[in-house]
């Protein structure tokens, strides 16, 4: 093998690696990441990642980091600016050639491009548009582009961007200004929210208007870590609820902190639970389609933070017990979506069920609904909920004894 060849290869290995650390692609399968260790590849090896469209359909993307140099010393970042890691850069050709490559022998589906920031915002940003150009412009490239901007970088080159990628990305990092402040100085928390207003307008221009250029049509998300500073849950999922409702976002993603070599001592020494984070996307489920409120999911309150030990709504049943048992043959909608066990698919088909004819017990368990979780919140043409509702051990009755994070985010 040529020396040219080992030396792609071994940016490969370290810009995959140095892209693991981005959820903004990736599904609750990807496996925990761990700062202080080494490895390679982004989540499953070489760069390739498996990522989940919102229909459920699984996709295979090249993810990788144009650099992983920084001139931005981020005290939460294994790239920052004095953070002793081997350093690699990609060419905007490079960058190019393996994802080509990678695609016409049908490894992947499409790219996901982020850097470190070189030179300047601008600069950077330049050298990710040139790739999503030069794919799309000569080489005819259709699979899927997802490039994670540079929010300092000029709007005309965010606009560009936008026409090539099908997905944009600016992450806000933690989920309060002072904490971005204190951990990140040269990042502007304002300056975020701006650049991603400027998306928004221009997504939805682009959707109205029958003749207006594509732009981002998968839309823009973004990324929070979580346990890098004292924010709690229900800070967290305030910010998000924000993101959602201001800027339009498709998804925030929740990252849990990992410890980095020669840390700052205004991190934490230890990680979160891995469990939180998947509490926090469960969470989010229940924000965006469930109808839950934040006061809901979080109460006000001095210890504002997600049960580990349960799943929030089934935590949120047992604080309201009233408002159980909820009969499955007459209940709305929304009303059934609110008993645990019960996810979206599982309540249309239960509304579609009832059609045809009164809803008994033996009609969940051929429809393979976990029948312990519901028993004591459900009511059947045939059951009566007795006094489970009533038993102060009910939440022992219905928690695991041990919890660990899924592998895959469980229908709430």
């Amino acid at each position: 093998m040529h020396d040219a060849a080992l030396d792609l290869r071994r940016k490969l290995e370290i810009l995959a690696d140095a892209a693991k650390y981005d959820a903004s692609c990736a599904s609750s399968s990807a496996p925990k990441r761990d700062s202080l260790k080494d490895g390679i590849g982004s989540s499953e090896g070489m760069g390739i990642c498996h990522a989940y469209t919102p229909d459920g359909r699984c996709v295979s993307l090249l993810k990788i980091l144009l650099t992983n140099a920084c001139i931005f010393d981020c005290a939460y970042c294994i790239n920052r600016a004095s953070s002793n890691v081997p350093r690699a850069r990609f060419t905007a050709k490079e960058v190019v050639d393996l994802t080509l490559g990678f695609y016409r022998r049908n490894m992947i589906e499409g790219l996901f491009l982020s850097s470190g920031i070189i030179r300047s915002p601008d600069y950077t940003m330049e050298q990710l548009v040139r790739v999503a150009r030069t794919l799309r412009e000569e080489h005819g490239f259709r699979g899927y582009i997802h490039l994670k901007t540079i929010p300092d970088a000029a709007p005309e080159l965010l606009a560009e961007a936008g026409r090539h990628a099908d997905r944009l990305s600016i992450n806000i990092e933690l989920p309060q200004e002072a904490s971005l402040k204190a951990l990140a100085p040269e990042k502007d928390f304002a300056g975020i929210r701006r650049s991603m207003a400027r998306m928004r307008v221009r997504i939805e221009e682009a959707k109205e208007e029958a003749r207006a250029p594509r732009f981002a049509p998968a839309g823009q998300s973004t990324q929070m870590m979580v346990g890098a500073d004292g924010a709690d849950d229900r800070a967290i999922l305030g910010t998000a609820s924000t993101l959602y409702g201001s800027y339009g976002l498709r998804r925030v993603y929740y990252s849990a902190y990992s410890p980095i070599p020669d840390a700052s001592r205004a991190l934490p020494p230890a990680p979160p639970p891995l469990l939180r984070e998947h509490r926090l996307y469960q969470s989010d489920w229940l924000l965006r389609f469930y109808g839950f409120a934040l006061d809901e999911i979080v109460p006000a309150g001095p210890d504002a933070m997600l049960a580990l030990d349960a799943d929030p709504k089934l935590a949120w049943a047992l604080r309201n017990r009233h408002f159980f048992p909820v009969d499955v043959n007459k209940a709305p909608r929304e009303a059934l979506l609110r008993v645990p066990g019960l996810g979206v698919k599982s309540v249309d088909r239960l509304l579609a069920s009832r059609r045809h004819g009164a809803i008994r017990w033996d009609d969940l368990a051929r429809l393979r609904l976990p029948m312990r979780k519901l028993r004591p919140f459900l009511l059947t043409a045939d059951s009566t909920p007795g006094a489970l509702l009533d038993k102060a051990a009910l939440r022992s009755l219905l928690v695991p004894k041990t919890q660990s994070a899924p592998r895959q985010m469980a229908l709430l």
